[in-house]
């Protein structure tokens, strides 16, 4: 089956006053249709930096400087800037993680709407206005002829974050990638929006791409997981496969840090020692080996994606060759 999106080698750095850095290391992954995937881990893995990649959207100082990046079998990395605006907005679209410096402050919520409408749906000024208040219906806007008439700084966090959801909806993308989209937001909120997220990607069967911290969101939302550590992906299977058997000491380590309702009530928590890499152009072996408990000599060494079960694999040599104490 071909992928929506296949990723292949993807490299990315990001040039500074003391030189290159890589970001990304040579990652691999795909994403298929109607397919949820969650991307995983702390701060500073890359998580963000991969998507931003993808969407050719790294800013200044940064650059893909090695893989391919397929969409629908066309590499968008050999794109020129006019064909890839095309694609973005259009065919795949991004929510960021706070709407508000997202959003422009000095253009009303209707007219930031009805501009990406028209620019890639080529609609009449009024076909478009329909289409937006039908969009900010669908995402529970109780008033939207109003709130299309206001600017994004009157509005609350869910509501902004709401309109974002409009706006990357609007032109019925085939994919979506939610970049923390509900960090600023309160619990109640979270949670309408992640269920409203997912019952607009069943309604209109896109693929979603959701990159998060939060594993209690992960396993309500995901059908595969990537669990990225320093650059890359250190650990990818189905989600049940992740919660219930996780291969990598670090995806363990995550799962460890949640608190549960079954949890004992002499259950303690525990956090993960040390802090992620900022330099790991040359580290040779698995990058999470200074923060393991289970680190061996073997660890020093490259580590390869290990098989453990059908579409489940990890970069840890100790699991492959008799695994770690449960």
């Amino acid at each position: 089956m071909s992928h929506l999106l296949e990723v292949r080698g993807l490299t990315t750095t990001f040039k500074g006053d003391y030189g290159k850095n890589i970001s990304v290391d040579h990652i691999d992954f795909s994403i298929d249709k109607g397919e949820i995937v969650c991307v995983v881990g702390e701060s500073g893995c890359g998580k963000s930096v991969t998507f931003l990649s993808v969407m050719g959207l790294l800013g200044r100082g940064g650059r893909v400087t090695e893989g391919e990046v397929l969409f629908e079998g066309k590499n968008l990395l050999a794109m020129t800037e006019k064909e890839m605006d095309a694609v973005r907005g259009d065919h795949m679209t991004m929510i960021f993680q706070d709407p508000l410096t997202s959003l422009n402050p000095v253009f009303t919520v209707g007219n930031q709407i009805t501009e990406s409408i028209r620019t890639h749906m080529h609609l009449s000024k009024e076909e478009a206005k329909k289409r937006a208040i039908t969009l900010l219906e669908k995402v529970g806007m109780t008033d939207p002829e109003n709130v299309m008439k206001k600017y994004p700084h009157t509005l609350s966090g869910g509501m902004r974050q709401r309109v974002m959801i409009a706006m990357a909806l609007s032109c019925d993308p085939k994919l979506l990638i939610a970049d923390e989209p509900t960090t600023a937001l309160d619990v109640t909120i979270q949670a309408q929006i992640m269920k409203l997220l997912k019952e607009l990607q069943k309604e209109n069967g896109m693929s979603m791409v959701l990159i998060t911290h939060d594993m209690g969101v992960v396993a309500n939302m995901a059908d595969r997981v990537l669990v990225m550590y320093a650059g890359q992906i250190i650990e990818e299977g189905p989600v049940k496969e992740i919660f219930k058997n996780p291969r990598h000491p670090y995806t363990r380590a995550l799962l460890d840090t949640i608190p549960t309702i079954r949890d004992d009530e002499n259950r303690r928590l525990v956090s993960i020692p040390g802090m992620v890499p900022e330099n790991y152009d040359d580290m040779k072996g698995c990058r999470f080996a200074p923060r393991c408990a289970y680190r061996r000599k073997e660890c020093d060494n490259p580590q390869a994606d290990y098989e453990f079960s059908e579409d489940h694999t990890a970069k840890c040599i100790v699991m492959k060759e008799g695994g770690i104490p449960s």
